[in-house]
């Protein structure tokens, strides 16, 4: 998801603008460099508190479609 994010218009991101779009790039990068320093807490925190947002945000974008 966060790679496919790159890839959004800066149009589509304004749209949506409760996402941070930045730091979800940046949350890819430390997953797929940073790995072995990755605290699992701190993802399962970012999958409760974050993911429902986003879901509701590329819903959102989805239905601009």
């Amino acid at each position: 998801m966060a790679e496919s994010c790159q890839r959004l218009s800066e149009e589509s991101k304004a749209s949506q603008a409760q996402i941070d779009w930045r730091k979800m790039a940046g949350f890819r990068n430390i997953v797929v460099h940073d790995y072995l320093g990755i605290e699992l807490d701190h993802v399962w925190q970012i999958i409760e508190k974050d993911l429902p947002t986003l879901k509701a945000a590329i819903a959102a974008l989805l239905a601009e479609k």
